[in-house]
């Protein structure tokens, strides 16, 4: 059972109150804002990494001039452990992360790192805290991350000769307790995300360079999110992948540099194929996403690791907007897509692809 969670920030490590359900509640919802007292730490000092380590997870060392904080030399993760009935903890999809992570570093010139280090960092961390995970439908939400430590303002167009690497805990709840409200997202055709190659990097400069956009179509138009659509090609939104639901058919982008190649997009697409559903990953400009969009059991979704899947109700372009479907309030396909995944995830459904790793 979770230790007292002092506002946000960690759990004190040698604490042991039990929280009320108000209290858990609270800091549950607060998504990512709490975390486990200790993390797992590797450094990379030029030649060599060093030996996993569990360390408070309240601060690290850097030098101002670290390369992360002047080049933005930095990368991450995001997965979850889950608690089954038997009280096994079980790892989701664990192997396609560290593939992604690996990759996203190598795409930043950061030191590579092999993959059974970071595993094990991963594993150790969470058995550490096992008692700890939530029970469905809360999780444990895990963030492996990868920095430039080398303390040096004169490479801008070199990579950085150290790094860090660590891995936080963060236990979350239902992300749905307040009911999932269908999203307003905003169409953008001038725009992109990040850069176009930088498009797969799960780095944290993609994030920033789509706030103020969101911030703006917040302001302007009451929008949720924007889904970049440069030169009308319907990519993603700032933090999620979009998918378009036409009866039996899901359409998605197909995969290339300029956008995230999200996990639980292609965890959701793999159920889909086997429930018998066509997948169509392929281009889709926003004239046929408003044409689709206007039929009425038509939907639309973004898919990520923090909700699944989120229902979209309305689409805003060119100063006019668009209900998708039924503006959202019936999304038979994606409640069963997300069940069908989070049953997987929790143990209550067979796991045929071998995502989950018990620890």
């Amino acid at each position: 059972m979770l230790t007292l969670i002092l506002r946000f920030g960690c759990l004190p490590s040698k604490l042991n109150i039990q929280p009320t359900k108000k209290q858990l509640s609270e800091v549950m919802a607060a998504f990512g804002s709490v975390f486990m007292p200790e993390m797992a730490l590797s450094t990379f000092n030029g030649e060599r990494w060093s030996a996993a380590q569990n360390v408070a997870a309240d601060k690290i060392s850097l030098h101002p001039g670290a390369h992360v904080l002047h080049y933005a030399s930095t990368c991450f993760e995001g997965l979850k452990a889950f608690r089954h009935e038997d009280g096994s903890i079980n790892i989701f999809r664990m192997d396609a992360n560290i593939k992604r992570l690996a990759q996203s570093t190598r795409l930043l010139t950061l030191p590579k790192f092999s993959p059974e280090l970071i595993e094990e960092m991963i594993v150790g961390i969470v058995k550490r805290f096992a008692t700890e995970v939530p029970a469905p439908p809360g999780s444990m939400y895990i963030r492996p991350t990868h920095i430039g430590t080398e303390p040096t303002i004169g490479k801008a167009a070199a990579p950085s000769a150290t790094s860090m690497l660590y891995v936080l805990l963060s236990p979350v709840g239902d992300y749905f307790s307040g009911g999932a409200k269908p999203l307003r997202l905003l169409l953008e055709e001038d725009g992109m995300r990040c850069a176009p190659h930088m498009g797969m990097v799960k780095s944290g400069g993609n994030y920033a360079s789509a706030l103020q956009p969101i911030l703006q179509a917040k302001q302007a138009v009451n929008a949720d999110q924007v889904l970049f659509c440069p030169n009308g090609d319907v990519q993603e939104t700032g933090a999620a992948n979009f998918l378009l639901i036409d009866g039996n058919e899901i359409i998605t982008k197909d995969l290339d540099t300029s956008f995230l190649h999200g996990i639980t997009r292609d965890s959701l697409l793999t159920l889909a194929r086997d429930m018998g559903m066509q997948v169509s990953e392929r281009k889709l400009s926003v004239d046929e996403l408003l044409e689709r969009a206007s039929k009425p059991h038509t939907e639309a979704s973004l898919s990520g690791t923090a909700a699944v899947m989120t229902p979209v109700g309305t689409l805003i372009h060119n100063g006019k907007e668009y209900t998708v479907g039924n503006d959202g309030a019936k999304t038979p396909t994606i409640d069963k897509l997300r069940s069908a995944l989070n049953a997987l995830q929790w143990g209550k459904a067979p796991d045929p692809y071998g995502w989950l790793t018990r620890v």
